[in-house]
């Protein structure tokens, strides 16, 4: 995730409208660190979800329970096959893409899982793996950003930030960027949701499935509505991080992929308006 802690040297050495130092080495490198583990958890957390493709609300599961509320799976018709996707009770055909593809019943593709496979034990450990080094790396990032206060310079809105949302949002409904030292208030909320929201609470409703954290903190899956509602919020935050990850995709092709790929890989990137007018 981008931050912007920034070097005074650099600042007074560098003329307007020039390239600055936006992103430090910890932050280019927890970013890199934070897409891989995602994509492997997505793609591994597929293969978990493919053992069981349904998700339930409140503690309990199975015949005896009317508490499905998502569902993946596959029914024959006339000696033909397909897949179903089923939402709060209404199903949708979906075959060749969720619940039946390459001519066998499963419920996401063989292409969007890993391994491509039925393999729940590899999975799994490929999933646990990247858990941890996701929240290791997560509480790494958020220890140097509080010691040098990049949480509450860069990321924490201001009353400033807030008057300046209307326009912010016209600005981006309209694709109008501004290319300055600062995140604008869009960004400041969109980082802090996924930073402070989305990627906490995939982590809990992690640890509120693990048996071992059932017995020693029973609370936690109390809290969260039980433990079935516990992975169907999982699922449901893994939706929000893949949303995320697509507009954050398109908003870098439409301010500039050079421009911001360069920021986040050399950090170095350049701005549109005065270095003044952001200091």
């Amino acid at each position: 995730m981008d931050a912007a802690p920034f070097n005074s040297i650099a600042r007074r050495k560098l003329p307007p409208k020039q390239l600055i130092y936006r992103h430090e080495i910890w932050t280019r490198v927890t970013h890199w660190i934070w897409a891989v583990c995602l994509f492997f958890l997505l793609l591994s957390g597929l293969q978990i979800f493919n053992a069981h493709p349904v998700l339930y609300s409140g503690d309990q599961s199975g015949f005896g329970f009317d508490n499905t509320v998502f569902e993946i799976g596959s029914d024959s018709q006339n000696e033909v096959t397909g897949g179903y996707t089923e939402i709060l009770g209404l199903r949708f055909n979906t075959s060749g893409y969720l619940g039946f593809s390459d001519g066998r019943a499963r419920a996401f593709p063989s292409w969007a899982t890993i391994p491509s496979g039925q393999n729940l034990a590899f999975g799994r450990v490929v999933h646990f793996f990247f858990a941890w080094l996701l929240v290791a790396t997560l509480a790494a990032w958020f220890a140097a950003s509080v010691l040098n206060r990049h949480l509450q310079r860069d990321l924490i809105p201001t009353a400033a930030d807030f008057k300046a949302l209307p326009q912010d949002i016209h600005d981006h409904l309209r694709l109008r960027f501004h290319h300055g030292r600062r995140y604008s208030v869009l960004q400041k909320l969109t980082y802090g949701g996924v930073l402070f929201v989305l990627l906490p609470l995939m982590i809990v409703t992690g640890l509120a499935m693990s048996p071992g954290v059932n017995a020693a903190v029973p609370w936690l899956t109390e809290v969260l509505g039980g433990r079935q509602t516990a992975r169907t919020l999982h699922f449901l935050t893994m939706l929000a991080l893949v949303g995320f990850f697509a507009i954050h995709m398109a908003m870098i092709l439409a301010a500039g992929p050079f421009n911001e790929l360069r920021s986040i890989i050399t950090g170095w990137y350049r701005t549109d308006t005065s270095e003044e007018d952001h200091v």
